[in-house]
């Protein structure tokens, strides 16, 4: 298993090499610049104009602007903001990244403990009324876009109800210990809730169809005619086989989190790594917009590689050494 981590790993480099030339042609091929904003004043003197270009590199030709900002990069040097001035991306990303990580892994929780047991217990008992009602919710799921989901959910359980705030990540600067806590879990129900709407639709079917193609197999039909148990032969045979699929999805969904929280952050005004994207392309804060793209395309690598891993740990046919 070591050896096929390192493996791995050593992989990431010329794929993320490929990554940043793909993420620096995009932003270098987009109309315009920073300092050709529709927000710029129109009183600035041409020649300032330039002379701003020139300090930020950006007559420099297209390899050389490559080259210095994947040479940063190397190191961990995200260069400076072009938006804000004085700041630099590292500092800008350190401050929003952890509002997200916490929103991805409160909605991707929610999507394992929702949607797994209701997907077995659909496969062990098909067409009754609480399958009928996971599938009903699994297609409604699936067909309501984040964005609508989230009014809804900020209209009646904000406005309506008022049982959890509408934006935010907490109420109120000084609070500290257990009191902070539920505050930050308040502030993380609304758009968790809304961002894993659609994941956890998905893994219903999933889990539901990979439970009832295994329960027919051969093998379940032998482990039945030896004596084994309903519960033995459900968890340890069953279930073991029909994570498979499900752990694939659990590689991309990481990634998939980050970047599918961009709408449900701006929806719900929540200061994460989605509205500081959306604020950068608005701005054409190139350096913030190439750092993030670098950060998601890290992140499902990394997913994938724990998916390999969690293979061999559901299934113990597979090996990787």
């Amino acid at each position: 298993m070591y050896k096929y981590i390192t493996r791995r790993v050593l992989q990431f480099i010329p794929m993320l090499f490929v990554v940043t030339v793909v993420i620096f042609l995009l932003a270098y091929a987009a109309p315009g610049d920073p300092l050709s904003g529709e927000m710029l004043d129109p009183n600035i003197p041409h020649e300032v104009l330039e002379e701003r270009r020139e300090a930020l590199g950006l007559n420099d030709p297209i390899y050389v602007q490559y080259w210095n900002w994947l040479s940063s990069v190397a190191v961990g040097d995200f260069g400076q903001s072009m938006q804000f001035t004085g700041r630099s991306v590292t500092e800008l990303i350190s401050t929003r990244i952890m509002n997200t990580l916490h929103l991805a892994i409160f909605s991707l929780a929610v999507t394992i403990l929702v949607a797994i047991p209701i997907g077995i217990y659909s496969a062990r008992k098909p067409y009754s009324v609480l399958d009928y009602s996971a599938t009903t919710f699994a297609f409604l799921g699936l067909a309501t876009p984040n964005f609508f989901a989230a009014l809804i959910g900020i209209y009646v359980f904000s406005f309506q109800l008022g049982w959890f705030p509408s934006q935010g990540t907490v109420s109120t600067v000084g609070l500290t210990g257990f009191e902070y806590f539920v505050d930050k879990i308040r502030h993380l129900i609304l758009p968790g809730l809304t961002l894993g709407l659609s994941s956890t639709a998905v893994y219903m079917r999933y889990m539901r169809t990979e439970m009832l193609e295994i329960m027919g197999s051969d093998f379940i039909r032998t482990a039945r005619a030896k004596g084994l148990g309903p519960r033995p032969v459900l968890y340890k045979h069953t279930l073991r086989n029909a994570l498979i699929p499900i752990i694939t999805l659990l590689g991309f969904e990481f990634g998939t989190l980050l970047s599918g929280a961009v709408i449900t952050e701006a929806v719900f005004n929540y200061p994460g790594l989605g509205t500081l994207f959306l604020d950068s392309i608005s701005n054409r804060d190139y350096p913030v917009i190439m750092a993030i793209n670098l950060i998601l395309a890290v992140s499902i690598l990394i997913g994938n590689l724990l998916a390999d891993i969690g293979y061999a740990i559901v299934d113990p046919r597979i090996r990787y050494d």
